[in-house]
């Protein structure tokens, strides 16, 4: 046998050659040295304990080398081999003679069967005569100190790939995979790698439209070399390697150019081929292409989706390094497949949750509105940021006469299916708080629209109605968690309000409770994923809600409430690590309300005299509130709103006029018709009044009743 055959330490669990001399027990690979035969012992004879053993299998065949007879047994124990990167130990460093597992190696050990076979130098002083510091153990060459050593056995490429792709498996968006990918990779595999992507990656079945644009995505290198014994930073740095300038940001790859046949063909190829290294220049520019090692040091992986090419991976080792080999390219081959798929899910995942985030904007308000008398805040949280939407919903809708609806719901799960319906149920409640419904009948609509949509389409819902003239809220309940309220000064109180059935379940009614509203209150309406989780009931979460909004309104004192962005803020600081098993729709209410001197309310008779007598009372309202400077704009504007309504009434016509940041104007009249802006032509003698009040007013509307109409329009005011 040829006494420079390097072999392979054989692991527990495979079979070892016959007539190979054992590798290092470190599972360093060492040139096998002629054996040494004891006394009367030939190569080609069998040593006399194996005859004295007995038959294979016992003590003398347990312990027996590679090579110690044909008769040796296949399973015999081997030393499972150390992962790659353990540093030389210098000698008398491996350990200690007689240790537990260890052949005992001196010189003076008695005879026996475990000391049959060839006689071998110990692992320790092995090394320390055969391989000087700094010698690679395989190779004989120069390594820096922690610089791990290439893998060269099957067993290690496999654990390898295993660990890689388990690592590159765990991303769950493109940066994620992509880092894995390199942290994986440096330094076990290679010195430097460079991971380029298409720009933009396409996604799905997509047909990406342009020219190929590859950009550098990421690239690692092995870190500054540290000192191993202290573990500090050398100070003077080490010399740049030409590793460090291979890279380009961008480059775009020209149809039938030399790097579009290497990503064509797939499969990872050496940089030494000629294909390859034409293809480099283009891939890294033309200094990067020259800064590539010669040899087999460098593997281009072209990085392959479900359906095209969407990158490609460089792998390089530096000249201090060993070159890569043919079973290399396998392992960037698994590299390169997941993480073309992991990439692949990844963008496809991003699409996923770009559409729910979309989705889930659009379902819910983009901006509250400024309503006369009330401040509002709100908030979402989804139930996890791989579920982001679901079915809770929050809206605040302004009303005829300065009122507004508030509405919070919440359908069951947290699905694109969820967030569909609950879209759904939220115009619903939107149209039917234009046609000013009481809010027992809104449940009663919303119910019966559940039910058109499917049997098993079921929510919970809350409307409440704030007037802020009257200081009263009307509120109906669909199986909601019920409304706390805030009050100035006060204890916070769960506000008792029949609970109902939820929405969907059909051939129930719906009732109101009308409550008291004053003042600087705070009306807290929320879903039942603040309240609610595995780890407390519904109750105890509602009574846990109620102590951290009183222990919030004490820090402002009695006289002052506290703002409502940091009392939403606080409300959600509540949730635990584990309180977030549903999404959390949460809407907050400052009852500001509208002072009694602030509002002028008259009813008028349905006569020809009508808007002279509301002239008049107008001008009168607006000189007790200092408001003289708007007398002939309001007097023009309210003579020919109460024209129109005293023509068609029928009932006695009403007028309000309420004092607030702006001057707010009502005309309400039993006729349903909306009138609307038209152009009037010369030879008209009507159709003017509407095209004045739509010229000098702020704003102006007109919104349908249960009862009739009522139309309005705004004034600024420096008062």
């Amino acid at each position: 046998m040829d006494s420079t055959r390097v072999t392979e330490q054989p692991t527990s669990y495979e079979r070892p050659e016959p007539g190979v001399t054992p590798a290092d027990a470190r599972g360093a690979l060492l040139p096998a040295s002629t054996p040494t035969h004891g006394p009367g012992m030939t190569s080609s004879s069998t040593p006399p304990s194996a005859s004295a053993s007995g038959p294979a299998g016992g003590p003398a065949a347990e312990h027996s080398q590679p090579g110690a007879g044909q008769d040796a047994e296949p399973d015999a124990h081997r030393p499972r081999p150390t992962p790659e990167g353990i540093p030389h130990q210098p000698a008398g460093e491996s350990g200690t003679p007689g240790a537990p597992g260890e052949r005992d190696h001196r010189p003076d050990a008695p005879a026996g069967p475990a000391s049959d076979g060839p006689a071998q130098t110990p692992p320790s002083q092995d090394r320390s005569a055969r391989l000087p510091d700094g010698l690679e153990r395989r190779t004989g060459q120069v390594t820096s100190p922690g610089r791990p050593t290439p893998m060269r056995r099957d067993g290690d490429r496999l654990r390898f790939v295993g660990a890689a792709t388990r690592r590159i498996a765990r991303g769950i968006d493109l940066e994620e995979i992509v880092m894995g990918l390199c942290r994986a990779t440096v330094p076990t595999f290679a010195d430097t790698i460079l991971v380029y992507l298409r720009e933009p990656l396409p996604v799905g079945d997509e047909r990406p439209t342009g020219p190929l644009v590859l950009r550098l995505r990421r690239s690692d290198r092995i870190p500054v070399a540290r000192d191993t014994e202290n573990g500090f930073v050398p100070a003077v740095p080490p010399e740049p390697s030409a590793l460090d300038s291979v890279g380009a940001e961008r480059c775009t790859v020209r149809p039938g150019s030399a790097l579009a046949e290497v990503l064509r063909g797939v499969r990872p190829v050496f940089t030494d081929a000629p294909a390859a290294r034409a293809a480099l220049p283009e891939l890294l520019g033309e200094q990067g292409g020259s800064a590539v090692p010669d040899g087999q040091r460098a593997i281009l992986a072209p990085l392959r989706g479900r359906r095209r090419v969407i990158g490609a991976a460089l792998f390089l080792r530096g000249p201090e390094r060993t070159a890569f080999e043919a079973d290399d390219l396998l392992v960037a081959a698994q590299l390169a497949t997941h993480s073309a798929l992991g990439i692949d899910k990844a963008v496809l995942y991003g699409r996923e949750a770009y559409i729910a985030d979309e989705l889930q904007r659009t379902m819910l308000p983009e901006n509250l509105p400024r309503c006369t008398g009330v401040r509002l805040a709100s908030r979402y949280l989804p139930a996890a940021e791989t579920a982001r939407v679901g079915g809770d919903w929050y809206d605040a809708i302004p009303l005829p006469g300065s009122r507004v609806a508030l509405v919070v719901g919440d359908v069951m799960g947290h699905s694109m299916t969820s967030a569909a319906i609950m879209g759904q149920l939220r115009t619903t409640a939107q149209t039917l708080a234009g046609l000013d419904l009481p809010p027992q009948e809104v449940l009663h609509h919303l119910d019966e629209q559940a039910q058109r949509l499917g049997a098993d389409r079921m929510a919970t819902c809350l409307y409440a109605v704030y007037d802020p003239v009257a200081h009263r809220i009307t509120i109906a309940n669909a199986g909601h968690p019920p409304p706390i309220l805030l009050p100035l000064g006060g204890r916070a109180e769960v506000l008792r309000v029949p609970a109902g059935a939820p929405i969907g379940v059909g051939g129930v009614d719906f009732e109101a409770v009308e409550l008291e509203a004053p003042a600087g209150a705070t009306l807290l309406l929320y879903t039942d994923g603040l309240v609610e989780s595995r780890l407390r009931d519904v109750w105890t979460g509602i009574d846990q809600l109620r102590d951290k909004l009183a222990a919030t309104a004490q820090l402002t004192g009695p006289d002052h409430p506290p703002p409502l962005e940091a009392l939403c803020d606080e409300v959600l600081d509540m949730l635990g690590p584990g309180d977030r098993d549903d999404d959390i729709a949460l809407l907050a209410a400052r009852f500001d309300g509208i002072a009694p001197s602030d509002v002028a309310y008259w009813f008028l008779e349905p006569e020809d005299a009508a808007p002279g007598r509301a002239r008049r009372l107008a001008r009168k309202a607006l000189s007790r509130w200092g408001l003289e400077e708007l007398t002939d704009s309001v007097e023009l504007l309210v003579s020919e709103v109460v024209t129109n309504a005293v023509r068609y009434a029928t009932r006695p016509v009403t007028l309000r006029l309420l004092r607030t940041d702006v001057l707010r104007c009502e005309v309400g009249d039993d006729v349903p018709q909306l009138p609307r802006l038209r152009q009037a032509r010369a030879t008209d003698e009507g159709g003017r009044g509407l095209y004045l009040v739509n010229r000098l007013a702020r704003r102006w509307g007109a919104t349908r009743l249960s009862t009739g109409k009522v139309v309005w329009f705004e004034l600024n005011h420096g008062g």
